[in-house]
């Protein structure tokens, strides 16, 4: 019974469900972009789209907010249990598991502040349609939002399972002392991509984030480059 009597059994418990819960978020993250979305733009998912809408679309949200919610909890709960272990925020792998935290917790919020909104007014205007009603004017502009916000995460989730893969099986990097500058450099870097999330415009949004392909090649430039910064600045 180790499992529940002794801290480490109860980090591994949370790093269990951490795992559970970001399997969940992430994969259903990676459905509604590389599957869904598409969909939607053929000629037979333009004929489904209202139906799923009001269907498939309310179940699939809920699985995906609540799975980026008990990602959050449990990520953080063993950041705070790591710290009670003595472990230094500034010692090599907290880097890196912060890194990726960080990312993470952005794309929390983009789900539970950007992306659950706009989708409850996408959906209420759909379930009006289909009742013979007027859609609400602002959904289109809250399913642009919210589709933006999506592959914001989708490619911040690249770089984001890199640093927290990392963290314990990468030891080439973020092994120096110059902590401060790297934070500097890298939550610019972050922070200018999440702006473009919260303020960029439809053409914006074309510019790399508007396929599947020019996501996931961000979400890879976005690894490379904060990757080349831990090196230089902290290998």
């Amino acid at each position: 019974m180790e499992i529940i009597t002794t801290s480490e059994g109860w980090e591994f418990l949370f790093r269990w469900f951490h795992f559970l819960a970001g399997t969940t978020w992430i994969g259903v993250l990676y459905y509604f972009n590389f599957i869904q979305t598409p969909f939607f733009g053929s000629e037979l998912g333009g004929e489904a789209k209202s139906a799923m809408t009001r269907g498939l679309v309310p179940n699939a949200l809920w699985w995906f907010r609540w799975g980026a919610m008990f990602t959050f909890i449990t990520g953080w709960t063993m950041i705070l249990m790591y710290l009670g272990h003595g472990i230094d925020l500034g010692m090599p792998l907290m880097t890196k598991i912060l890194t990726g935290g960080a990312m993470g917790t952005i794309m929390w919020a983009n789900v539970w502040f950007v992306i659950w909104p706009a989708q409850q007014v996408v959906i209420k205007s759909a379930e009006q349609i289909a009742a013979g009603g007027e859609a609400i004017p602002t959904a289109a502009a809250g399913a642009a939002r919210a589709g933006l916000a999506s592959r914001t995460n989708t490619m911040f989730s690249i770089p984001m399972l890199f640093f927290m893969g990392s963290a314990r099986h990468l030891s080439s990097f973020h092994n120096g002392e110059n902590d401060a500058m790297y934070w500097i450099v890298a939550l610019v870097i972050i922070g200018l991509l999440e702006l473009n999330c919260l303020i960029g415009t439809g053409q914006g949004r074309q510019k790399y984030l508007g396929s599947v392909s020019g996501t996931i090649h961000a979400g890879i430039a976005a690894t490379v480059v904060l990757y080349i910064v831990g090196v230089v600045l902290n290998g």
